[in-house]
Parts: structure tokens; sequence; C-alpha cells
């Protein structure tokens, strides 16, 4: 049997000569059926099994081919570490920052398989028109107390948003944590809504953050393509979608449930609050409103890395 289904496969074959990895583009199905035409009466559950047995296995395809990376990549990561390790130093706050993607509320499918006697019922079309609202998760990571805190949004993610959820943070759990710093570190991606070129994410973090709460705020961008890299992605979204998956997020109440209730091993602690606010698109600050920005831009590449402070600091 087994060398029949490796004749007939001889010429539907390719692999990797690195690994040993094989596979094909036929179907379980359509070897069955060639192989009873050939007089070897078998089903596609055999066929599968021997297929493993030969070395093959279900795939699908994997993100992994990288563009172009920025010429100065290596040195803005080199750039990150020394501003952490500055920041721990001090004992400062240093967190990360990100938002996950956007999620409709209501009877829809959720990626992920779980354990239950009966599926559960969901609509057969993603529609917004049947959603009950959307959740932008906003997270802020705390890298020195593995906390995350998540500010689910209701309209857009704007830099407003992202600002107003940094405000938050450090409103009901960052100035608690660190009661005497008066500098705070933000690792972030270097597009959406807090970009490294986004105008408006600086304007809100003088007139939100800096000025009314006396904070100087330092940010350090990861480079263009290296978002996988943000401690918000790998050590809180992660998490999270392994939490929810796989189950409908058919309230907004579930949605919370599933974000205070994401743990890790490591002792992850999640907090979770909605954010019903209006964020308007497409608000861009004036020229004189930028000018008003206490900017204070590095000398190493100074468009990911640049401190904000109070005005009248």
């Amino acid at each position: 049997m087994i060398a029949a289904i490796q004749e007939l496969m001889e010429h539907d074959t390719a692999g990797d000569p690195m690994t040993g990895l094989l596979w094909t583009r036929k179907t379980t199905r359509k070897i069955a059926d060639e192989l009873r035409g050939a007089g070897i009466p078998v089903s596609r559950g055999t066929v599968a099994r021997l297929l493993k047995e030969l070395g093959y296995s279900l795939r699908v395809n994997r993100k992994a081919i990288a563009r172009t990376s920025h010429p100065d990549r290596n040195r803005q990561f080199e750039q990150i570490h020394k501003t952490k390790s500055r920041f721990r130093r001090r004992g400062l706050p240093i967190v990360s920052v990100d938002t996950k993607k956007r999620e409709l509320v209501g009877k829809f499918k959720n990626p992920g398989v779980t354990w239950e006697r009966t599926p559960t019922l969901v609509n057969d079309h993603d529609f917004r028109s049947q959603a009950s609202g959307v959740a932008i998760p906003y997270g802020v990571y705390d890298i020195r107390a593995n906390r995350g805190s998540v500010f689910v949004g209701t309209s857009y993610d704007t830099p407003a948003f992202a600002v107003d959820a940094l405000v938050r943070w450090w409103k009901g759990v960052g100035r608690r944590r660190y009661p005497n710093a008066d500098h705070l570190l933000v690792l972030a991606d270097s597009g959406g809504s807090n970009g490294a070129r986004n105008r408006a994410w600086k304007h809100q973090l003088q007139t939100q953050l800096c000025d009314p709460l006396d904070l100087a705020v330092t940010v350090c961008h990861f480079p263009s393509g290296a978002s996988k890299w943000n401690p918000t992605d790998h050590r809180l979204f992660s998490e999270i979608s392994k939490n929810w998956s796989g189950r409908p997020l058919d309230s907004y109440e579930t949605v919370l449930k599933y974000l205070r209730t994401t743990t890790t091993t490591t002792g992850l602690v999640v907090r979770a609050a909605l954010v019903t606010r209006a964020f308007p698109k497409g608000q861009k600050p004036t020229p004189q409103e930028m000018d008003s920005v206490n900017l204070h831009q590095h000398r190493i590449l100074p468009t990911w890395n640049y401190t904000i402070r109070p005005t009248k600091g």
C-alpha cells in the first residue's frame, strides 16, 4: 500500500531539502479515488494515516518572508535596549502599547476550537450591520510588573484614543505603582494611531498626558516591519487570543470577562475597562498647535526616539 502511494505521489510531491518536509497539492479523497481506480480499495482516512507515515502533514501558509529591512533596524533595537536599561536603573515605568485587531461584538465566529458537547451556533456571515457594536482593544503592558491593562474602545482607533488609554492607565495604575516617577518610557510600533510620524499622537501626548499630569514621556518606536517584537503583541495580545479562542464575543461583558481572566504561568494579570467615549477620525493638529508641543528629538534616530516634556518644565 505504501509503495503504491509513493509511486502515485512521485510527480506531485514537493519538499524542503534542509528539513525533509514534504507536501502535495492532492487531497486525500483524490488519492483514494486514484488508488481505487488502480484496483486498491482504500479510504480517505487510511490515505491520511499512510501519508503521515511517509512524512507528509497538513500545513498552512506562514507569514515569514520579511520585506527588505530598514538600514537602521539593528541600531534602533540597540537604542531601545539602552533606553530600557536606563529607565530600569532609575526605577522608572516602562510600558509597551499597541492596538489589537478590531472585533465585531455579536454572534460571530471567533477562530479557534474549544471542548464542547455541542457546537456554538453563530451567524453565517460577519456583517457589521448584525453587530451590536465594535470592540477596539488598546493594550498598555507594564514590562517591569508583567501587568496588562486593556481599554476597549467602541468608536475608532485614533491618536486621541491611544493617549486616552495611557492617561487612564497612569491615573488608575501607573502613579500608584510608581509614586515617585516623573518620567515614562513608551515602546510603540512605527505606524497606526501611535505612529512615529503621527503628529496628532505627539500633540495628544502633550495636551492629554504631559501637561495635565506633569509627566515627561520618552517614546521609542520599533522599526518598520518589526511590530512582532513589541512586547504587547507577544506577551499580552497573544495570551488574550488564546483565552478567547473559539468563543464568540457576543457582548461587551463577554469581551471584558475574557480579557480579565487572561493569565499565564509567569504571573500575567490583566485589567480591562470599556471606553464608550467617541473618538472622531480625521482630527489633525494645526501648525500652531504643533509648535506648542515641547518635543525634544534624540540625537540617535530622532524620528523613532523623542521626549515630550510638560510645557512648564
